[in-house]
């Protein structure tokens, strides 16, 4: 197998030695896109294995223009500088933080405005996840206050992105609703400081989501399920409870506005809306955090950005269950554990573990 030439670097441009690298949601949507997990099967070689999988039909449709091209995955990561150009020479030997893709390397060439020299004392393992998740959790909260929106309902939030949005919302006086699925994640939302935690598996989950809807005014949500109803529910619950403040009935239901954004898609079966149990003042839309950063403006990033290095080891802590090398990514049994993307299980790619 040739080895890959990254080239020279340009005078803005440095080459990092990638050490960590987190394997997010977001991730697996490029490396693995709408394939069918259940059909895989091993390839390739020797020095140059590969993994096979079938994509259902009904999921083709969109995938032409991405037909015979190679993607680099991952978005974030963080190593050492071990080259640089003419302009970035003093960031030879720095530990940085990366976004901007191509992650999943042994050397990453990425210019100096997309990569941040990590505090002394962090180490890259710790540095690698500064932006997905903490700039997502952030931007939910200064979306929702922009909005004019006083408290959140999160769905998936047993997760490392939902831990950090409780925190965050604890401290800035937000209110939060966090929805997850089994009383071991109820318990564990519970130990760092949640207030509102509820079991969408329980049978009473929608009059207990009405109540905590209730206490907290929240009228936004952020969806990482995506799929079925949950989303439904949710809006649902909003509409019920603001119509226990109406005193004049109304064919079009409350007046108060209601907004789901769906940022993920753990359920990719179609999202259902049941429209006639939420009144007519409502949204759904989509949640990125490209687009949210790039209608922010710099300001305003800087100002998030300086708080997740204040708070890195506090508020946006990332803690793995299991680190692996490059190849390991390519070992069935490895692969099907993280595309599972369970609660608690979070894996970090290490490239110098071979």
């Amino acid at each position: 197998m040739e080895p890959l030439v990254i080239g020279n670097p340009a005078a803005d441009e440095i080459v990092v030695r990638v050490e960590a690298a987190p394997i997010n949601p977001s991730d697996l949507g490029v490396l693995l896109g709408p394939a069918d997990v259940s059909s895989m099967r091993v390839a390739g070689e020797f020095d140059r294995p590969e993994l096979v999988f079938d994509i259902p039909e009904a999921r083709r449709a969109g995938l032409a223009v991405r037909v015979g091209k190679s993607l680099a995955v991952g978005n974030e990561g963080a190593g050492t500088v071990v080259a640089a150009g003419s302009e970035s020479e003093d960031w030879i030997g720095r530990r940085v933080g990366l976004i901007g893709g191509g992650m999943y390397a042994d050397l990453r060439k990425i210019k100096t405005r997309d990569a941040l020299a990590l505090p002394d004392g962090v180490t890259s393992a710790q540095g690698a996840a500064l932006t997905v998740n903490p700039m997502t959790a952030l931007g939910f909260v200064e979306t929702a206050r922009a909005e004019g929106h006083s408290a959140i309902v999160h769905t998936a939030a047993a997760s490392s992105l939902g831990q950090m949005l409780q925190r965050i919302c604890a401290s800035d006086g937000m209110g939060l609703v966090n929805v997850v699925r089994s009383e071991e994640q109820v318990a564990l939302m519970r130990d760092i400081g949640a207030t509102h935690v509820l079991n969408s598996r329980d049978d009473d989950f929608r009059h207990r989501l009405v109540d905590a809807i209730t206490e907290t005014g929240a009228t936004v949500a952020f969806d990482a399920i995506g799929g079925g109803s949950l989303g439904s529910d949710i809006m649902r619950a909003m509409e019920r409870s603001a119509a226990q403040r109406m005193t004049d009935y109304s064919p079009y239901g409350s007046t108060t506005f209601k907004q789901l954004y769906i940022y993920g898609a753990l359920d990719l079966s179609p999202t259902t809306l049941d429209r006639l149990s939420f009144g007519f003042q409502w949204s759904v839309s989509g949640w990125l955090l490209t687009p949210f950063l790039q209608k922010a403006g710099p300001e305003t990033v800087a100002r998030l950005r300086k708080r997740v290095f204040d708070e890195l080891t506090t508020t946006f802590a990332t803690h793995y269950t299991r680190m692996i090398g490059l190849a390991e990514a390519l070992d069935p049994a490895v692969l099907k554990a993280y595309e599972r993307k369970a609660t608690g299980e979070k894996f970090l790619i290490d490239p110098t573990l071979g």
